[in-house]
C-alpha cells in the first residue's frame, strides 16, 4: 500500500463527525470553533468497565481451540448512553499479573465480576474523562487469556492486531473465555492508538509493521524495533539467555503447563551463535516499516542499556525512507517512562498528540518541532526535523600521538597499528578512564580539546580492518566525550530518576483506582567524561552481520560495526574520542578465546555524523592544540547486565 501523504494523515474528521464531538462540550444552539482539546467532562467512577474475549484465529497452545485474548476495557459511560462512538487508547502487554507497569509495578486488578477495577498507569484515569476508551490487552499467553508467547512472534503480534481488528468490526469476541456469548465493539470509531513501554512498545511497533487498518498512531517507549538487536549485535552476545526464557518468565502458569512447543521453537530458532535465523526475520519490524500506516510518537532513553538505541536508529531512519509521520523525544535516561522524567509536558504533550490523532483536533502539534532532545538533566531542547538538515557522516582517521599507545583522531589517514589484548574485566567506563594513557585492553584516539561545540546526531559506523591471534575475537567500538558535565546517571537503580515520597495526580480517581503517582526527580551524577554512543560485533560476522563463522589466526579482517543512534554535543574545550577494544564488560559476553587483536590504521575509519558535516569538526578541531590532561577521569560506575534482562517489567 502507499504511504500516506502529509495531507492525509493529519486531516481532520469530516464535518458531520466534527459535529457529533462538538455536542459533547457545546450547546445545540451555541455557536463556537471547532474545539483544539478533550476536556474532562466524563464520569470516572461511573464508566463503563468490561472484559472480552478477542479469537486471534491460532493455536498456540494446542488444546484444539482458537486462542482468545483477554481484553480489559474501560470507557465514558456517557458517550455510550447518547450512541456516540469513541476512540481507543490501548496498551497490550505481557506485564498486567507477572511484573506489573510503571514505577510502582501496578498490576490489574478485577472485581467479584472479574472486570477491571485498576488498569495501571495513567491513561485510563486521564484519558476516559476525556472521551476516549482505554483498552489494556493481555498478549496471549499471559494473565487470562490463551496461548502462548512467543517472543515479539505470529503470536505476540497477531493476538494484539486482533483486537485492533475486533474494535473495527472485522474480527470475533466473546463475553467470556470459553463461553459462545458474542460482544460487538459498537461503542467505537475503530480510530486506536497503541502505547507501552518496552515490551509493550515493542507490541505496538509489530502491530503498526502489519499495516492494520484503524491503528491511526503509536506511541513506543524505550521499544524494540527488531528482536535479534535485543538479543546479538552483528553476531556479539548482549545477553547469556535467549528468548526461551523470557517468554518462560512472563508466561501465565496455564501457558506453562501447554507451550512446551513453542519453548521449544524458540530454543531451536534462536541460537547462541549469533547467527541470523527465519525466528530473527519473524521478529524484525524494520523491515516491513513500507506497510506502516500509523503516524509514530517515539521516546527513548539514549543511555538505555536494556533496549539500546540502535532499536531507534535503525526503525526511525526506516520509517523516514518510507514517509511515515514522525515525532520523537530523546532523553538522558535509561530504561525510564518519560511520566517518570518529564510528567507535566508529557502529560499534556501525549494529551495533545492523541486529541490530534484520534479525534482529529487542529491543535497545531503537528506544525511543531519533531524533536524535543534532553541535552543535560531536566534541560531540554528541540530541533524543527531530526537529525537536523545539514547533518553529514564525516570520516574522522585513528592515528598515532606523540605519547606511545595513545592516538590522535583526525581528518588525516593515518599509518601503522596498534595493538590490545581482550580482556573481559574491562569495559567502556575503564577504557574512557584511561583514555591518556597507554593499557593493554584498548585503542584509544582522541581530537585535541575543541575551539567550539560540535553537534552529534544520528547513528555513526566504525570499519576496522583487524589481525586476531586466535580463532574468535569479539570488538566495541565507543565514543566518548572527554570533559566535565553534570549527567543523569543513568548506570544507578533508577537509571537516572529517583523516586520520592509524595504523590501528584492525573485524572480521576476512584476507591480501587488512585490516579495519584510517585513523584520524581533526576538523579544526577558529576563526571569527567560520557559515553556518546555504542557498537559490537564478532569479528567472525566480518563476511556476512547475519553468519559468523571461525578467524584464522593471524590474517586480517575488515569489518563494520553499527554504532547506536544519538544526539549529543561535545562542547568547546572538551575533547571526543574513538575507542576500539575487545569484550564491553556486563554489555557483551566474551568470546571463547582472550585475543590479541592488532589494528591496521590505515584502514580503520569512524563515520560520524556531524551537524554541519567535515566542515564543523574541522572548525571545532581548529586552534592551537590544548594541553591533554593526565590521571583517571570519572565517569558513571560499570553498568548492571543482570538488571537488563527483562524489556520492561517493573520500571
Amino acid at each position: 500500500m502507499p504511504n500516506r501523504t502529509r495531507s492525509t494523515i493529519w486531516r481532520p474528521l469530516t464535518t458531520a463527525a466534527t459535529a457529533a464531538l462538538l455536542a459533547t462540550f457545546l450547546a445545540p444552539t451555541t455557536a463556537h470553533p471547532a474545539p483544539r482539546e478533550s476536556r474532562p467532562v466524563h464520569s470516572y467512577e461511573n464508566a463503563v468497565r468490561e472484559a472480552v474475549w478477542v479469537d486471534t484465529g491460532l493455536d498456540a497452545d494446542r488444546d484444539g481451540r482458537p486462542d482468545r485474548v483477554a481484553v480489559d476495557i474501560v470507557r465514558p459511560r456517557e458517550a455510550a448512553a447518547q450512541g456516540r462512538k469513541v476512540p481507543v487508547i490501548m496498551d497490550a502487554s505481557p506485564y498486567y499479573s507477572c511484573c506489573g507497569r510503571g514505577n510502582e509495578s501496578q498490576k490489574k486488578t478485577y472485581d467479584a465480576n472479574g472486570d477491571v477495577v485498576r488498569m495501571p498507569l495513567f491513561y485510563d484515569n486521564y484519558f476516559v474523562p476525556r472521551g476516549y476508551a482505554v483498552v489494556g490487552v493481555d498478549l496471549a499467553g499471559t494473565n487470562r487469556s490463551d496461548g502462548c508467547v512467543d517472543v515479539g512472534g505470529r503470536s505476540d503480534i497477531l493476538s494484539a492486531k486482533a483486537v485492533v481488528e475486533w474494535l473495527n468490526g472485522r474480527a470475533t469476541a466473546y463475553t467470556t473465555r470459553t463461553g459462545t456469548t458474542r460482544a460487538k465493539a459498537t461503542w467505537t470509531n475503530g480510530r486506536t492508538g497503541m502505547i507501552g513501554k518496552s515490551w509493550d512498545g515493542t507490541i505496538a511497533n509489530g502491530v503498526a509493521a502489519t499495516g492494520v487498518k484503524g491503528l491511526k498512531t503509536i506511541v513506543p517507549i524505550s521499544a524494540i524495533s527488531s528482536w535479534y538487536d535485543y538479543y546479538f549485535q552483528q553476531g556479539a552476545p548482549l545477553y547469556d539467555s535467549g528468548p526461551d526464557w523470557l517468554s518462560d518468565y512472563v508466561n501465565s502458569p496455564d501457558a506453562r503447563a501447554t507451550c512446551a512447543a513453542v519453548q521449544q521453537k524458540l530454543v531451536d530458532g534462536a541460537p547462541r551463535t549469533g547467527d541470523w535465523t527465519p525466528l530473527w526475520t519473524e521478529r524484525d519490524y524494520v523491515k516491513d516499516a513500507r506497510k506502516v500506516r500509523a503516524s509514530v510518537f517515539l521516546v527513548h532513553g539514549a543511555q538505555d542499556l536494556n533496549v539500546r538505541m540502535k532499536h531507534v536508529g535503525q526503525w526511525w531512519d526506516a520509517l523516514a525512507r518510507n514517509g511515515v509521520e514522525r515525532k520523537i523525544w530523546l532523553a538522558r535516561t535509561g530504561h525510564v517512562d518519560p511520566f517518570d522524567f518529564r510528567r507535566a509536558e508529557w502529560v499534556k504533550t501525549l494529551h495533545r498528540w492523541f486529541d490530534h490523532e484520534l479525534l482529529g483536533y487542529d491543535n497545531g502539534i503537528d506544525r511543531e518541532p519533531m524533536a524535543d532532545i534532553e541535552r543535560a538533566p531536566d534541560q531540554w531542547v528541540t530541533s524543527p526535523v531530526w537529525p537536523p538538515r545539514g547533518t553529514a557522516a564525516t570520516t574522522l582517521r585513528p592515528a598515532h600521538g606523540e605519547q606511545p599507545g595513545v592516538g590522535t583522531l583526525g581528518l588525516r589517514k593515518g599509518r601503522g597499528t596498534e595493538t590490545f589484548t581482550d580482556d573481559p574485566r574491562r569495559g567502556e567506563t575503564d577504557w574512557a578512564a584511561r583514555i591518556d594513557s597507554a593499557t593493554a585492553d584498548k585503542a584509544g584516539f582522541v581530537t585535541g580539546p575543541l575551539t567550539r561545540d560540535l553537534r552529534l546526531s544520528g547513528s555513526s559506523k566504525v570499519t576496522v580492518t583487524a589481525t586476531p591471534s586466535t580463532a574468535t575475537a569479539h570488538l566495541s567500538a565507543v565514543l566518548v566525550d572527554l570533559g566535565p558535565a553534570t549527567i543523569r546517571d543513568y548506570a544507578a537503580s533508577g537509571e537516572g530518576v529517583t523516586t520520592l515520597t509524595d504523590r501528584d495526580c492525573w485524572g480521576a480517581s476512584t476507591a480501587g483506582d488512585s490516579a495519584c503517582f510517585l513523584r520524581t526527580a533526576a538523579d544526577t551524577t558529576d563526571v569527567e567524561h560520557t559515553v556518546v554512543s555504542r557498537g559490537w560485533a564478532d569479528l567472525g560476522t566480518h563476511a556476512s552481520a547475519h553468519q559468523g563463522g571461525p578467524l584464522t589466526p593471524g590474517k586480517a579482517y575488515t569489518i563494520t560495526l553499527d554504532l547506536a543512534a544519538t544526539d549529543h554535543v561535545v562542547p568547546a574545550g572538551h575533547r571526543l574520542a574513538l575507542i576500539v577494544a575487545g569484550t564491553d564488560k556486563d554489555l557483551i559476553d566474551p568470546p571463547s578465546t582472550r585475543p590479541t587483536l592488532t589494528l591496521d590504521l590505515s584502514r580503520t575509519k569512524a563515520r560520524v555524523p556531524f551537524v554541519g558535516g567535515a566542515a564543523a569538526f574541522a572548525r571545532a578541531t581548529a586552534g592551537p592544540p590544548g594541553a591533554s590532561p593526565t590521571g583517571h577521569l570519572d565517569g558513571v560506575s560499570g553498568p548492571s547486565q543482570r538488571a537488563g534482562r527483562i524489556p520492561g517489567g517493573g520500571r
